[in-house]
């Protein structure tokens, strides 16, 4: 984790905010979301690099074959996003649309049936000078406005001394498969109809690197509660990762990794041979009693602030969970 000489901004919050502990004793700019999955088909989202291996060698099926990649951050990101969503759409506010209200979607009415579901035209919290949702800050895309959170793809590596979780690498199994769809009339006795090839990974477990381009504390709150509303619903279908949803893939046990903790604590985490110092435990006890509470009171507030039907957080402990 870099040294970081930031402060935190929170001049535009109408409610005093206290991090009981510096920046700079924080993981922040970067925030490692942990990922455990058992099976990942996010469809054309992995690039590996099998090209290593010679055409004559290269065995898809083979145990042996060691092969390392990444995966796209575009998958990861459309989940995180729809966890952000989920999270403001349940404290009563609305989320930015993904898509513009111009574009040629598939289906009729679709994109005012979405206003109807808790969110507001893409781009439109902007309007008037208004500094805009947490979702627009964080995901960007509007007047060339680059989102806050750059999203890293995620290098994975089935070798684990391979593997290095402080740069946002997994440890994981990358297998592409064949699957022959046949034909369901007896007469045909079973003949092939077409063959399907989908590319997976198994048994990841890593962590996925985030990065502000600003450290807020509403972004640190909201990023927060949305990768807990993913772990708490990670077995409903909308919120699994990537595709084969109905075969188990997708399912993700996801927790945000302690800021608090150091390099040398974040790889301590995934080494099977350690187990959490003190010191560790400690940490986790200041995150979840007094770090935690304050960055999602500085999201209720931001949130607060631009609808005034949701309640202002009055207290340091109080106010409702956006």
């Amino acid at each position: 984790m870099a040294e970081d000489t930031q402060t935190f901004d929170t001049s535009h919050l109408d409610i005093d905010v206290d991090i009981p502990r510096d920046i700079d004793e924080m993981s922040l700019p970067d925030i490692y979301v942990g990922l455990d999955i058992d099976l990942l088909a996010p469809g054309d989202g992995i690039v590996t690099d099998r090209h290593h291996a010679s055409a004559d060698r290269y065995e898809a099926d083979d145990p042996q074959n060691q092969i390392a990649g990444q995966i796209s951050p575009f998958t990861l990101s459309g989940w995180l996003r729809h966890g952000c969503e989920r999270v403001l759409q349940e404290a009563g506010a609305t989320a930015c649309h993904p898509g513009n209200a111009s574009a040629d979607y598939m289906l009729k009415d679709v994109y005012e049936r979405d206003l109807d579901a808790g969110y507001h035209e893409k781009g439109s919290c902007v309007e008037d000078d208004d500094a805009g949702c947490v979702i627009h800050d964080l995901f960007g895309g509007f007047n060339d406005r680059a989102g806050r959170v750059i999203r890293h793809p995620v290098r994975f590596s089935p070798i684990r001394r391979q593997v290095d979780v402080t740069k946002g690498e997994a440890e994981a199994h990358y297998r592409q498969l064949n699957t022959q769809v046949r034909s369901r009339n007896a007469e045909d006795d079973g003949q092939p109809l077409r063959q399907a090839t989908r590319d997976v990974v198994g048994n990841l477990v890593g962590t996925w690197r985030l990065t502000l381009r600003e450290v807020k504390p509403e972004y640190v709150g909201l990023l927060v509660e949305a990768i807990d509303y993913l772990d708490a619903h990670s077995d409903e279908f909308d919120m699994q990762l990537g595709g084969a949803r109905n075969f188990g893939a997708g399912v993700v046990d996801t927790e945000i990794v302690n800021p608090l903790y150091t390099d040398a604590e974040l790889r301590r985490v995934y080494n099977r041979a350690q187990a959490a110092t003190s010191g560790m435990d400690t940490k986790d006890e200041v995150w979840r009693e007094q770090c935690r509470d304050e960055f999602v009171r500085a999201l209720q507030a931001r949130t607060a602030a631009r609808d005034g039907d949701l309640p202002m957080p009055a207290t340091r402990t109080g106010g409702e969970s956006a």
